[in-house]
């Protein structure tokens, strides 16, 4: 725990960047020492090591890299004034998380949350601990760690006025940023005692004493607002393309418009005539694949981006697609098909599903396509870098800024120690910004430079060279008795996988993507069977918000509404007769499940959640009620992200086949959480998202290339065909109950419950995304 006499002093990067564009403020321990050095109230200057964490329930957090840090020295900052800094070490995108996780250790800490600053970490994850801001699990990982952060605070606090007042510490007690002894009736500040906070020892995690949640003011109670909402709301918040630095060059790059391809030759002649255009360099480039590492290319530099732009525009160019130059998304489609009615590598068995199958009374096939898709964040991949000798500097609006830093150091063969990663606000992530591949691509032409650059992708770059959510082709064989029970279940999958982008000759799905709503089906069958043909990438292939969760999601949840209009059987009632009796799921038969990360035992698949929120969606959106002609419901759900989400979707449908959605219900179930402000502006985000995506999300190759560049033909869904009214239903937490997932869980259930919808309003069953135009024939 710092003590600090200018809290301002902690801007560590403010010296480099034009002031009026600073919002987001960013801290180090080492711009702390030494800024505050010589500040008679601070009394750690001495480096300290972190200590790693202890969790009062089980979690994967301590497999990440560089797992989690619990040290207040290291978290927390009070000023004389008794303003109390709280470092974020995760990225803000959206989720609230630079809000959520400072709140938790004020919570603990009995912190004024209106005397909190929050200060921005920078990449250190030796410092602070893992800082991948993906996976929906910032707060299932350290909810407990910030918790410990908090009440080792409180407890050095309350250890110095008890000294001061010569009484025991058991007789004092920090209430709302004061120290109170009821005894005597004292009470002293946070300010004044942070001096003598600081000289205590930090606690034992073993000695804490943790806050009751009875007694919580701030955690799962009422709506506080992000600290950065007024600063967003008026345009004065920094993302990364508001940074500028004295000196800077600007940057684009024409990069290879195949994946894999390369750069021939470039004459950049006519770019040089450009006003502003300064210099066309060559943009070193890694054989695909490659991790993060960047595509290589042609850079035009000069005075502002629309120089260089116009420059780039100028450029010829010629390029050796390479082995990718005949990928067409047409014919591999056709490709992804047939291998799904072929037998294919075998993920999970239990029965005898062809003996099952061939005994059926009734076989009901499904076949389901979802193409690519991009990201499109709002705010396109932007960063600044500053690289001196052996040294660098970056600002940029990353997910990972410790992993960042590592691959900034190791692109430019420097030490760790030397490369600072300042993390701006991101406008958007959705897993694109996990991979800083344009944070490289400023390092490397500012060293090339000997000058600060920032390279800035538009929003064509940001479509054309995404790393893209994979298409996925999905079968499913049901097969039924005469009562029409389900007895047999054949699952085929067949995608290209995210380990493409790391390794050759990758295909099959990895462990981590069968475990999103294949291998980890929760239904109640005798005979299953999941298998998984082969699948060659052609493309970047990357995390994208929910990742494997959305094809899988879309198959199961659609085959169960096809299967309840085989049955006459309401779609609710379909879905809970699958899900079966409350239970835990025995998964011993699938090798390498993977779980989120999490253990089985502290996060296992209970159907008695999976079946309460079916209930509790059906309850609260009125499942069932009499809707107008041409309007229809649909139901899904889905465990993703170790939380439990059921959806509802009204869609009315118009005589010329135009889709509206006048109404969604969610139920989620995240166990324990911090902010239920944040869980509905997510579930909301989702639903946007998911009709989005259904409606219009489809990316095309062709001789390689991607045929969508902008919104024009990759286009989001706009206010206007937004859901009219999106409800969020939260369950209340057992005491017990971990945290869970809740930035990424609410999409997958969203495009089967619109299809079921449509199916119930129309009578036509589609099984391919887009949407699109597939329903311009009604009428």
């Amino acid at each position: 725990m710092n003590i600090l006499t200018n809290p301002g002093k902690l801007r560590g990067f403010e010296r480099h960047i034009n002031v009026e564009t600073v919002r987001v403020e960013n801290v180090s321990r080492r711009s702390v020492l030494k800024g505050l050095g010589i500040a008679g109230g601070f009394v750690l200057a001495a480096p300290v090591m972190s200590r790693p964490a202890f969790a009062a329930y089980k979690t994967g957090a301590d497999k990440m890299p560089h797992g989690t840090v619990v040290d207040p020295r290291v978290f927390v900052a009070i000023a004389p004034d008794g303003i109390v800094t709280i470092v974020a070490h995760r990225a803000e995108m959206g989720t609230g998380v630079r809000t959520s996780l400072p709140l938790i250790v004020a919570e603990e800490m009995e912190a004024d949350w209106s005397r909190v600053r929050v200060q921005q970490a920078p990449g250190d994850e030796v410092k602070y601990g893992n800082q991948d801001t993906d996976g929906s699990r910032s707060t299932r990982h350290y909810l407990m760690p910030m918790r410990q952060i908090g009440a080792s605070a409180r407890a050095m606090l309350e250890a110095a006025a008890a000294k001061r007042w010569g009484v025991p510490a058991t007789e004092v007690k920090a209430v709302n940023h004061e120290v109170v002894h009821n005894a005597s009736g004292r009470r002293i500040g946070f300010g004044d005692l942070a001096a003598d906070a600081a000289k205590q020892s930090v606690p034992s995690l073993e000695s804490l004493k943790l806050k009751d949640p009875r007694d919580f003011r701030y955690l799962g109670k009422g709506e506080i607002s992000i600290v950065d909402l007024r600063n967003i709301t008026v345009g004065k918040a920094m993302y990364g393309a508001d940074v500028r630095l004295p000196g800077m060059k600007y940057a684009v790059i024409a990069r290879p418009p195949v994946t894999g391809g390369k750069l021939v030759s470039f004459d950049g002649a006519e770019a040089q005539k450009v006003s502003g255009v300064e210099k066309i360099m060559e943009v070193k480039g890694w054989p695909w694949p490659s991790k993060f590492q960047p595509l290589g290319g042609v850079a035009v530099i000069a005075r502002n981006t629309g120089a260089a732009i116009k420059g780039r525009d100028a450029l010829k160019v010629v390029w050796d697609d390479g082995a990718n130059g005949k990928y067409d998304s047409v014919a591999y489609r056709a490709q992804l098909e047939e291998a799904a009615r072929k037998p294919g590598l075998i993920v999970r068995k239990e029965g005898d599903v062809d003996a099952a199958l061939k005994g059926a009374d009734k076989v009901i096939v499904g076949e389901y396509y979802v193409p690519h898709l991009a990201h499109v964040s709002m705010e396109p991949p932007v960063a600044v870098a500053d690289v001196k000798g052996d040294r660098a500097e970056i600002w940029a609006p990353v997910q990972s800024a410790g992993g960042t830093r590592e691959d900034v150091a190791k692109t430019l063969g420097i030490p760790e120690d030397n490369v600072t990663v300042n993390v701006t606000l991101l406008g958007g992530g959705f897993g694109r910004k996990s991979k800083c591949d344009y944070a490289l691509e400023a390092a490397l032409l500012s060293k090339a430079l000997g000058a600060p650059v920032k390279v800035q992708w538009t929003r064509e770059d940001d479509v054309r060279h995404d790393f893209l959510h994979t298409v996925s082709a999905e079968r499913i064989e049901a097969g039924l008795d005469k009562t029409g029970k389900v007895t047999a279940w054949r699952h085929r999958t067949v995608a290209p996988s995210i380990g493409s982008t790391f390794a050759a000759n990758t295909v099959h799905q990895q462990p981590f993507e069968l475990g999103m709503g294949v291998v980890d089906m929760p239904f109640e069958i005798a005979n299953v069977q999941c298998e998984n043909p082969e699948a060659a990438a052609h493309t970047r292939i990357g995390w994208f918000r929910s990742v494997s969760n959305i094809p899988h999601a879309f198959a199961v949840q659609c085959m169960v509404g096809e299967l309840a209009h085989a049955t006459n059987r309401d779609q609710k009632d379909m879905l809970l007769e699958l899900i079966g009796s409350p239970r835990i799921v025995d998964l011993s038969s699938v090798k390498d499940l993977w779980n989120y990360g999490e253990p089985y035992d502290s996060y296992p698949i209970d159907t008695a959640r999976l079946r309460g929120v079916v209930e509790l969606v059906a309850d609260k959106g009125a499942w069932g009620r009499s809707v107008p002609k041409g309007h229809g419901l649909g139901i899904a759900v889905h465990r993703s992200f170790v939380s439990y989400i059921a959806s509802i979707v009204e869609v009315a449908v118009d005589d010329n086949g135009k889709i509206t959605v006048p109404r969604v219900d969610t139920a989620i179930d995240c166990g324990t959480y911090v902010n239920p402000e944040r869980i509905r502006s997510q579930i909301e985000g989702a639903a946007i998202m998911g009709l989005s995506l259904a409606k219009y999300g489809e990316i095309t190759f062709k001789e390689g290339k991607v045929q969508q560049g902008n919104f024009d033909d990759f286009p989001v869904i706009r206010i206007d065909e937004a859901p009219l009214v999106t409800n969020v239903h939260i369950v209340p937490p057992g005491p017990d109950t971990p945290p869970s997932g809740v930035g990424e869980p609410g999409v997958p259930p969203f495009a089967p419950a619109l299809l079921n919808a449509i199916f119930a309003a129309t009578g036509k069953r589609i099984r391919t995304l887009p949407i699109g135009k597939q329903l311009d024939a009604q009428g």
